[in-house]
């Protein structure tokens, strides 16, 4: 054998190891989406009834389009029942339902089906995205966390938005990585922003994570100021490609509504309750004598109860404040609107002993994911001189006060007389963006679900807090959960795309 054909039983064996992996990833996968789908199917055909609450809206929604009349709701004009254009809620949900109504029938399930596919593909998703930046063990556990999940679990029972939206926000982070690293970062910050405008119209507030899909290109410029240009060029291609699915729907509600409406008219409605002097931190009806009164059409109110939310803000904009951590509260300390969602459609089902118990488990089950979370970049370090894989001494004592901060935080939320576990989902937020000593490595494809996790949050602290709306960022927490307690950052961590995986 020659010298030149010496290194060739190596890269063979290189290429049989990608493919091992590659064929044990697929098979997982594959039992991934099964174990899931099963479980909410399961759910959806022992425990649903009618949707109620907003899902009842969805609902009528999706049966309209299914049925060939658009978009559109009833009002009583003249004796006469008048059907008439609406976009008070996102249309990308009922849009959903309404392929699923139109090849099986309007029927429960077809909503079943459709969820359950959501929710299965969520937790695929979900296993794809860590496996970017996670070693396949830990990239495993956040996809078996998601297809577990009791409270995701029992969503496939409901009509509501929740799975399709993370899904679809998820599969953007995942598109933008992969074709970053396959074709480049143009490609895609590209495709992954047009999959994200299509998630903008099942939950508007996807559009806040499109500048930071510039993350996932893995921009590695000679220096800091190139580097920070390349990344507002890219970012703000991301926003304006995210607009590109949006805008077709903004100008059908510009011609047929009472005003132009990017994508639906409830965001004056939600900023209104955050603000208006009955304002508890959650959900609460407006009422007619709020504030109002005269309105002709949708576009016309929602600017109207725009315009009181924002004024009862700068009238007292402390109390505004005041009221950002019973947000927070509502949305991030306790899980159960799955659970009030399923008893409020079938009531005898769910007596308050079984009520209780599912809303224990399911809570449970939340919190201590955000605990595993706030752990996500905090490294499992050794406090020794030489500590392996690149560690110091300064950083590993360091990492182990923060482990031990955030076990107190943990402690105090777990044993206060109000259980409170919201200040976990902040230090999630922010503890990456600390430059500690012996930090695990920032790759894009935890920083991107960290992104997904911290403008939930934003966007709830600004107007309203429900359970329900964390739910959508339940799978960045998984993902953070694996992340957990990882070898501190080394030099073959550091490559923000294609790197190696931490273990």
């Amino acid at each position: 054998m020659t010298a030149g054909t010496a290194p060739a039983p190596r890269r063979t064996s290189r290429e049989a190891v990608r493919a091992s992996a590659g064929a044990g990833d697929l098979l997982f996968g594959i039992s991934l989406f099964v174990v899931a789908l099963a479980l909410r199917l399961a759910a959806a055909f022992t425990l649903a009834a009618e949707p109620v609450w907003d899902g009842h809206y969805y609902d009528f929604g999706a049966r309209r389009i299914a049925s060939g009349f658009g978009y559109a709701d009833e009002v009583m004009r003249g004796g006469q029942l008048v059907w008439h254009p609406w976009c008070h809620y996102p249309v990308g949900y009922s849009g959903y339902l309404a392929a699923f109504y139109k090849i099986f029938g309007p029927t429960a399930g077809a909503a079943h089906a459709a969820n359950a596919l959501a929710g299965a593909l969520l937790a695929v998703v979900t296993f794809l995205l860590a496996r970017e930046a996670l070693s396949p063990l830990r990239a495993k556990l956040a996809g078996a966390l998601v297809a577990l999940h009791p409270g995701l679990v029992l969503y496939g029972a409901l009509v509501m938005t929740e799975p399709l939206s993370a899904l679809l926000v998820l599969a953007s982070f995942w598109v933008t990585l992969r074709l970053t690293r396959t074709r480049g970062p143009r490609a895609g910050v590209v495709l992954g922003a047009l999959v994200l405008g299509i998630a903008a119209l099942v939950r508007p507030q996807a559009l806040l994570c499109a500048p930071f899909l510039a993350l996932a290109a893995g921009i590695r410029a000679p220096r800091a100021p190139r580097r920070w240009l390349a990344f507002v060029a890219y970012a703000a291609l991301a926003c304006v490609v995210a607009l590109v699915p949006v805008l077709p729907w903004t100008a059908r509600n510009c011609r047929v509504m009472d005003g132009c409406a990017l994508v639906s008219t409830n965001a004056g409605w939600n900023l209104a309750i955050g603000a208006f002097p009955r304002a508890t931190g959650r959900f609460e009806t407006l009422r007619s004598d709020d504030g109002c009164r005269e309105v002709t059409g949708q576009v016309q109110q929602d600017r109207c109860w725009f315009a009181y939310g924002v004024g009862h803000i700068r009238r007292d904009p402390w109390r505004w404040l005041r009221l950002v951590p019973a947000k927070l509260a509502f949305t991030f300390d306790h899980e159960s609107f799955a659970v009030e969602y399923l008893r409020e459609a079938r009531p005898r089902a769910w007596p308050e002993e079984r009520r209780v118990r599912m809303r224990g488990i399911v809570t449970t089950v939340h919190r201590v994911l955000v605990c595993a979370a706030a752990l996500g970049f905090v490294a499992f370090a050794i406090p020794r001189a030489r500590a392996p894989r690149g560690g110091s001494l300064l950083g590993a004592l360091v990492q182990l006060a923060v482990m031990a901060g955030v076990a107190f935080v943990a402690y105090a939320g777990f044993t206060a007389g109000t259980p409170t576990f919201w200040p976990l989902v902040i230090i999630a937020c922010v503890l990456p963006c600390v430059p500690l000593p012996g930090r695990p490595a920032m790759h894009p494809g935890l920083a991107l679900p960290l992104v997904l996790l911290a403008t939930t949050a934003l966007a709830h602290a600004v107007f309203f807090g429900e359970d329900r709306y964390h739910v959508v960022a339940t799978p960045a927490l998984a993902v953070l959960a694996a992340a957990a307690l990882r070898p501190p950052r080394t030099r073959a961590a550091r490559s923000p795309v294609g790197g190696r995986a931490a273990r």
